[in-house]
């Protein structure tokens, strides 16, 4: 592994733990996963499968770390792993078809679903609450979520693929 690529890897997650460690919390304790779209983020820059399977994995720490949903430790390890690995068959398919500019919101906004989906299922099984409140929960948590992270990819991506194109940092 590319000592660079993990530098650049880290950076993203620690930048997203920041984010998700202020993020404010939405309803009962949960908030947007803003750790999600620096994993898509570090996915698209780097998308080889030992690169997505580290990331998806320290991600999944980093957010059990930061969490405040009552069964979201063990939510968040479940969560991401299968979440990233859903991101990048997804950007794989889409990679030379798709404008990235283009892709990129539609891809988070669709693994954020993924995520919120994946992570509520499994809280709310941990906690055994499952009488009717993922319906709620998904509207009122998981959708905000989704535009939020969108909003930052649009406004990230572009960026950083001008500051990628200037470096020679590469996936190999």
């Amino acid at each position: 592994m590319n000592t660079r690529i993990l530098v650049m890897l880290s950076l993203l997650v620690s930048m997203g733990a920041v984010m998700h460690a202020i993020a404010p919390p939405i309803l009962f304790g949960m908030r947007p996963d803003m750790l999600l779209s620096m994993m898509f983020l570090g996915i698209m820059l780097f998308p080889t499968p030992k690169y997505v399977v580290l990331l998806s994995i320290v991600t999944g720490i980093m957010s059990a770390l930061t969490t405040t949903v009552p069964g979201g430790e063990i939510a968040n390890l479940i969560d991401k792993p299968i979440t990233a690995l859903v991101f990048f068959g997804l950007y794989l398919l889409t990679q030379n078809r798709v404008n990235g500019h283009i892709a990129a919101p539609i891809l988070t906004a669709l693994g954020t679903i993924v995520s919120g989906s994946i992570f509520l299922a499994a809280a709310l099984f941990i906690v055994s609450l499952l009488d009717g409140a993922f319906i709620p929960m998904f509207i009122t948590v998981v959708l905000p979520a989704a535009v939020v992270n969108t909003i930052v990819m649009t406004v990230i991506y572009p960026i950083v693929q001008g500051i990628m194109k200037r470096q020679t940092i590469t996936a190999s």
